[in-house]
């Protein structure tokens, strides 16, 4: 049998109001993301990228459709429950870090499980930050840590919890590329040993590194590419920016 999806949406549809009337940020996204897979979502500026991945974490409620996160619909959650799912079920990586600057890179890594007022494992946060090359960086601070370290903080910060999902939006953004070779070289580590990855980015390499590339263009799953290497991905974002541009334009 097949396993069901970690993640699963139905017609998920989200709108914001707006100058003109409603925006459409979300128009029926049907989407099943397996266990142990590393999903990458792309798409032109205002394409609903990051709605997508606020609602599929629980982070905004959809304005209708189903989200759901291991069988559980995130829509008959209120929000301490919705709260208490993020702390423990969800691990969450964002592109400008988001790490305390007096704390250590050991005490920013134990810190979701401090706010939810539960001890870490004897050497759990040890072994992490081992796991991504900062073994011996646990006693330094942000500010003496490069933004490649930083950012390997955060990943390590987001697993603490061994969250079922891993949701990453623009984790490189503010990376160079050396650093972001070794940020997305330690994600797709981690998705080969087992962990769900869902990464929302703008970067065709980065995008290379997913199992399974999502192209969104405005609101709606548009095209999907297996195995995607940098050239496939640059050449389908081209398309789409091309006929987002064509349609702004009329």
């Amino acid at each position: 049998m097949t396993a069901p999806p970690i993640v699963r949406i139905r017609d998920l549809r989200c709108e914001y109001p707006g100058e003109a009337g409603p925006v459409h940020a979300l128009r029926g996204v049907d989407l099943d993301v397996a266990r142990s897979s590393f999903i990458a979502i792309m798409g032109p500026s205002g394409s609903g990228k990051t709605t997508l991945l606020h609602c599929a974490a629980g982070l905004q409620k959809p304005t209708s459709g189903v989200a759901e996160l291991d069988g559980r619909d995130l829509g008959t959650l209120d929000q301490t429950q919705l709260a208490h799912l993020r702390r423990r079920r969800v691990g969450f990586v964002f592109q400008s870090f988001n790490l305390l600057p007096a704390l250590s890179a050991h005490d920013n890594v134990e810190l979701p499980l401090r706010l939810d007022a539960r001890r870490p494992r004897p050497g759990h946060t040890a072994a992490l930050l081992h796991r991504v090359g900062l073994g011996n960086r646990a006693g330094h601070r942000p500010d003496q840590l490069s933004g490649g370290q930083k950012q390997r903080v955060a990943v390590a910060r987001a697993l603490i919890t061994d969250p079922d999902v891993v949701f990453a939006d623009e984790p490189t953004g503010a990376l160079d590329l050396r650093s972001a070779r070794e940020v997305l070289t330690l994600m797709r580590e981690l998705a080969d040993h087992g962990q769900t990855i869902i990464m929302v980015t703008h970067d065709p390499v980065a995008a290379s590194y997913s199992d399974h590339v999502l192209f969104l263009a405005d609101g709606r799953i548009v095209d999907r590419l297996p195995r995607p290497t940098a050239q496939e991905v640059a050449a389908r974002m081209a398309v789409l920016v091309e006929s987002a541009e064509q349609s702004a334009a009329r």
